[in-house]
Formats: structure tokens, C-alpha cells, sequence
């Protein structure tokens, strides 16, 4: 429940609240506040973030033949690294690791996550479970509202914003959205206002319907976890439409830096451009 409260602030105050609203996030000044509140009083914050890491990473033999596809190098750097600091700098320091394929490499990398600022868990993936298998074994863990991500991938967002759209949806699932010219290698999804009303996995180019791509980063409430089937499973194929279904998936658009390796010209792409 929301209450109407009458304040007095100062003009320059007022200026700097205004500055922050943006008429997608931050939508009005009574919500800049709001938004400070929460933010001074460390109320709704996201806490948890678990990553995906545990593919075989097929397409891009032979490096992922002795290297897991997460630790990838970009800039002398593996690809999860990245990650792991921009949850650090927004505050997202409990991370759930799921590993399977070379999964000692990662372990032994970040270990619990001491050096890297950040505290980490593992989960070990004995057979490949897919995108949406792993959080059955990690669901005594994902006890609230929180982040999941591929840990191929590398972008730049703030996932807080995200966070805070998500809550104002009510959503279950909340999708981070990029764009993509050519979009038939990935999971495309069409808009009506913000929910998505229509999620199709790598569609064909007669198919194409909007150019709106699933960046591989997610805000998910922990009941999403029953929705998940046992064994090997997609989140983008066996959960999602599901969601959408309801009408409780909703997607972020963000005009972040995001670039996916999950393919030998991806992975060259990344390299040149990151």
C-alpha cells in the first residue's frame, strides 16, 4: 500500500531530483523519490545473481576443448570476470556458480569469490541440464527475487534499474531486451507496451516479427522454479512461453553494451570491439 506524503525541499535538491527523470524508469518526480528512499534505506535491493556456465560451449571448437566456454579470454581476461565485477560495483555480491563441463577451471579461478569482492556458491551440473535445468539444483538457494544470467555473455546495464522495473510489473520473469539486425540465431520477442506477448526461439527468417533479442540476463522469482521440468530443459523453449502465457513477462530494453560469444564469429567480434 502507497500513501500520499507533503514534503519541503530545498530548490537545488529539487533540480537534482528532476534530473534523474527519464519518462521509462524514473517516470515522475514524486517516483525520483521514491527511488532515492529505497535506495538510502537499502529497501528492494537485488541481492542474488546466478550464473550459467556449466555448457560444453560446441560451437566454438576447438578452443572449448580445454577452456569452458565462461573462461574465454577477452582483453586477458576471462569472459565470467567481467560479469562477476559489474555485479560487485552494483552491490549484487551473493552469486550462485552453475558448473558441469571443465568446471574445476572455473572453480579454481574464482574459488569462493573472496578475491573478486563477492561471495560465490557452486552447483554441479552431472549431465548437461540446458538453460532452465540448473535452477532445480540450485533452488535452495534462490530463495527470493533474482538475477540469472549466461555466462557466455558480456554486456553492460544496470541490473538495479531492472530490478525496479521488475518489481513495478509484478512480473515473474523479467527479460533484459537488446537489438539485433540479424536476429534469426536468437530468442526474439514482441512487445506490447512492455510485456512480452509473444517469445520465439531462434526463428526463421520468414518468422522475423520484431527485432527485439533476449540478451541472456533475467530478473526471476523463485516461484518460476516450479515451472521448471525435471532433467534437461530450456528456459527460452520450456519456461518462458509459459509466462507469457499468463501475462506476467515482461521485457527491459536497455542501450547497454552487450556482445554474445557463443559462436567463433561472435567470440571475434567481442574480441575487436570490447
Amino acid at each position: 500500500m502507497k500513501r500520499r506524503l507533503s514534503i519541503t525541499v530545498d530548490d537545488r535538491i529539487i533540480k537534482k531530483i528532476d534530473s534523474v527523470i527519464d519518462g521509462r524508469v524514473i517516470r515522475s518526480r514524486s517516483h525520483a523519490i521514491e527511488y532515492f528512499l529505497t535506495r538510502a534505506l537499502g529497501e528492494g535491493k537485488l541481492r542474488k545473481a546466478f550464473i550459467l556456465a556449466g555448457g560444453k560451449g560446441t560451437k566454438l571448437k576447438p578452443i572449448t576443448y580445454e577452456i569452458p566456454k565462461p573462461m574465454m579470454p577477452v582483453k586477458g581476461r576471462p569472459i565470467l570476470e567481467y560479469t562477476i565485477d559489474l555485479l560487485r560495483e552494483q552491490e549484487v555480491r551473493d552469486i550462485i556458480i552453475s558448473v558441469g563441463y571443465l568446471g574445476d577451471k572455473i572453480k579454481n579461478y574464482f574459488g569462493n569469490g573472496e578475491k573478486f569482492g563477492v561471495k560465490i556458491i557452486y552447483v554441479e551440473e552431472e549431465t548437461q541440464l540446458g538453460t532452465a535445468g540448473p535452477l532445480k539444483l540450485a533452488k535452495p538457494l534462490l530463495d527470493e527475487t533474482f538475477l540469472m544470467i549466461n555466462g557466455d555473455n558480456l554486456f553492460k546495464m544496470n541490473v538495479n534499474e531492472m530490478f525496479r522495473f521488475h518489481k513495478e510489473n509484478k512480473a515473474l520473469a523479467t527479460i533484459a531486451l537488446t537489438t539485433m539486425e540479424d536476429v534469426t540465431g536468437f530468442g526474439v520477442v514482441r512487445l506490447e507496451g512492455n510485456k512480452i506477448v509473444e517469445f520465439v526461439e531462434k526463428p526463421p527468417r520468414y518468422r522475423v516479427t520484431s527485432h527485439l533479442i533476449n540478451a541472456g540476463v533475467y530478473i526471476i522469482e523463485p516461484e518460476v522454479i516450479n515451472l521448471v521440468p525435471s532433467g534437461y530443459s530450456l528456459i527460452e523453449k520450456d519456461v518462458f512461453p509459459k509466462i507469457a502465457k499468463e501475462g506476467r513477462l515482461f521485457g527491459y530494453v536497455f542501450s547497454g553494451r552487450w556482445y554474445s560469444t557463443d559462436t567463433l564469429e561472435r567470440y571475434e567480434k567481442a574480441l575487436k570491439e570490447w
